[in-house]
């Protein structure tokens, strides 16, 4: 491993080879936490599910401890107008709720991290909000445009202007959080904006493993921090989405740690190769 000029760490095959087995950790905790999420659960039984699950694969949950004051669940939970950060606890999710799951797994000293959302519904009913549909799925395909900006780009800021060119100013784009480099801790150098901006920052280059994470909203992008210190709400109330995936970039172009398939049904469809790792 080696870390560049601008403290970005670069890992070798192995090391990322490291970093998959971690992200198929966080993949099957979020699986298990999608199978169980209905109306009724509390999303405090969906943390332990996850946590069980990133246990018996011998991993720690990256989230629990973390910051300050220190984050007390395994995963975040975060219900309609709550856009990351969401603390699990007593609160049932009910049918219509857009939820979103957050979760990260470190295993080996390598983190993964990646998240969904979900709009809840009963066995027996309307369909969902068409509304909240548009939001759900324009934030999955914004994460992996930005993501497919990786292999077409040639620095950092192609992956915020891929992002906002898809949004097209349909939804709102949070700009106080954002993506970020991750490896043998968590958060790491650079921090991925979802937003064109003027400085370009840094070349794209083989080694680096990102956390792309666009966040968008169905009114303004405005938020604020409630009280416990984590949990980000929209400051109009509206409903939020967020979609996260942890990728490497090798030198045979980008692959998605936490996703099972690399992320080559989503990327193929964008147009983008994806080569599996190697060994």
């Amino acid at each position: 491993m080696r870390v560049t000029s601008e403290r970005i760490e670069a890992k070798t095959p192995e090391q990322i080879r490291l970093m998959r087995a971690a992200g198929l950790v966080v993949a099957d905790a979020l699986d298990a936490v999608r199978a169980a999420l209905r109306p009724g659960v509390t999303t405090l039984e969906l943390d332990g599910i996850a946590e069980h699950v990133i246990r018996s694969a011998g991993a720690a949950p990256s989230f629990r401890g973390y910051g300050r004051p220190p984050y007390p669940a395994t995963t975040c939970i975060s219900v309609n107008d709550e856009v990351v950060h969401g603390i699990p606890g007593p609160r049932v999710v009910r049918a219509g709720d857009v939820v979103s799951v957050d979760c990260g797994a470190v295993l080996a000293g390598w983190h993964g991290d990646a998240a969904f959302t979900v709009i809840v519904a009963p066995e027996e009913a309307p369909d969902p909000d068409p509304g909240d549909e548009a939001l759900v799925d324009a934030t999955e395909q914004a994460m992996w445009h930005g993501i497919a900006a990786i292999a077409d780009g040639h620095r950092l800021v192609d992956i915020g202007a891929a992002i906002e060119d898809w949004v097209a100013g349909r939804f709102g784009i949070v700009e106080e959080y954002g993506g970020h480099g991750i490896g043998t801790a968590m958060h790491q150098a650079p921090h991925v904006l979802n937003y064109r901006t003027r400085a370009r920052g840094p070349k794209l280059r083989p080694g680096m493993c990102l956390a792309i994470e666009p966040m968008l909203t169905m009114g303004e992008p405005d938020t604020r921090v409630q009280p416990d210190q984590w949990t980000v709400v929209t400051l109009d109330g509206s409903r939020a989405a967020h979609w996260e995936h942890t990728v490497a970039l090798t030198d045979r172009g980008p692959w998605v740690l936490t996703a099972r398939d690399g992320g080559e049904a989503a990327l193929r469809a964008l147009g983008v190769t994806v080569v599996p790792l190697a060994g």
